[in-house]
């Protein structure tokens, strides 16, 4: 009986906020993974602006999201098998390396080449080199949490992952505004390209390797048929990945944040820099919380009124033509992303099993990658041919009527409770 006792009780969440802290390879990880963010995000900033700037036409900002998330969409189910079959830690550090030489490549550019449609071609082919990195990273820095992290602590390292994630996207953006302002764009490249080869270095001092099991399949086709139907069987997380796609899909404004910043609120590359880091200190505020105090009960409620919120957000923001409201409002509607993102991660890892994790996670981020690089496509667009005000608020009543669908459609997402998720899921057979 005491056994069985303590069986369950090793299921349930562990309820120390740092225990997962603990593990030295986590603790590697977490930094690593802050470095490649902060470097994303200050890249975001300078290519957002430096393209803006020499264009002035909103749907090349759009066109900047599509270089990157077609590469990144088009290498991801190869991407997901790979991470499945080879050690995690390799593809995360051949992928962190081009990266690397990316950057470098947006650093030198910026400097040889004047600032005119042929450099704007260049920056374009640059992001989409990085976007086939990032097909490779996504899928591999997910399955290498679970190589390190055991089960009972994976919605605490969610909400660490959820926390340091989003503390980034604050440094960054910030950061990215002032440097671009003081130093303008050829050295914000080279601050981030000297970042991303320390979080190079950093990744290749975690120790833990990945547990590769032999493949039951022959092909790689094979393979990745089997990770599809897993997830197209599963009204859990498809009904989670879907309202992240479309939710986002509509409802992203960030494409559109140097119009705002130049043109509605006059202002330059430092206040857009605030604009896009307001919610993710929204972000940080939820995923702090959730480190102590985890979404166990009720969990598909509550990601759905986030993700109502959040839509009913995003069209106060395209309404307002006051600074510091646009700020407050972009900070809850980070703070209401920051339980999506925890409930989905959550979920994604706790009913995925390990050898499926990074066919699951490739899947995953062609939808993350559809919602946000897309998303900023379908930003440039709709402000092209509607108008800035009325592209942003017809993407929040969008979401609030994707919300609304997936609330019908997937009754098991729902009525959720995490809780229940934290037995070991069979493997497949």
């Amino acid at each position: 009986m005491l056994a069985a006792t303590s069986q369950k009780e090793s299921l349930l969440p562990d309820e120390n906020a740092y225990a997962v802290l603990e593990i030295a390879d986590y603790r590697r990880l977490l930094i690593s993974r802050l470095m490649v963010t902060v470097a994303v995000q200050v890249q975001a900033i300078a290519v957002g602006w430096q393209i803006y700037a020499i264009t002035n036409n909103p749907l090349m900002l759009g066109f900047a999201g599509l270089a990157e998330a077609i590469p990144a969409i088009g290498v991801a189910l190869y991407a997901g098998h790979v991470a499945d079959v080879v050690d995690r830690k390799k593809i995360v550090l051949w992928a962190v390396g081009t990266l690397v030489l990316s950057l470098a490549l947006l650093w030198g550019c910026t400097l040889a080449i004047p600032a005119n449609w042929t450099l704007v071609t260049c920056l374009f082919v640059v992001i989409a080199i990085s976007g086939v990195a990032r097909g490779f990273y996504a899928p591999a820095i997910f399955g290498t949490v679970s190589d390190i992290v055991p089960r009972h602590l994976m919605g605490n390292a969610a909400a660490w992952n959820s926390t340091v994630w989003q503390a980034s996207a604050v440094i960054g953006p910030i950061f990215g505004g002032l440097l671009y302002g003081w130093v303008q764009a050829a050295n914000t490249y080279l601050f981030s390209t000297i970042l991303l080869a320390c979080a190079f270095v950093s990744f290749s001092l975690i120790k833990s390797k990945s547990d590769i099991n032999p493949n039951k399949h022959d092909t790689i086709l094979e393979n990745i048929k089997e990770g599809l139907q897993f997830v197209f069987s599963n009204q859990i997380i498809l009904g989670a990945m879907a309202m992240d796609l479309f939710a986002v899909l509509f409802g992203g404004a960030v494409a559109l944040m140097p119009i705002f910043a130049k043109d509605v609120f006059h202002c330059g590359p430092q206040v857009l820099g605030v604009l896009r880091a307001a919610p993710s200190v929204g972000s940080v505020i939820t995923a702090v919380v959730l480190t102590r105090h985890p979404i166990t009960h009720n969990s598909g409620k509550i990601f759905m009124i986030a993700a109502a919120g959040f839509g009913f957000c995003i069209i106060g923001f395209g309404l307002s033509t006051n600074l510091y409201l646009s700020l407050v409002l972009l900070a809850i509607s980070g703070a209401l992303d920051g339980i999506s993102v925890w409930v989905r991660s959550t979920i994604f890892q706790l009913v995925t099993p390990n050898d499926m994790k990074g066919r699951v996670a490739a899947v995953n981020s062609m939808f993350i990658g559809s919602s946000n690089e897309i998303g900023e496509f379908e930003s440039g667009t709709a402000a092209k041919l509607m108008g800035l005000v009325p592209s942003v608020v017809f993407g929040g009543v969008m979401t609030l009527l994707v919300v609304l669908v997936t609330s019908i459609r997937a009754p098991k997402l729902r009525n959720l409770h995490i809780h229940e998720l934290y037995k070991e899921p069979e493997p497949l057979t």
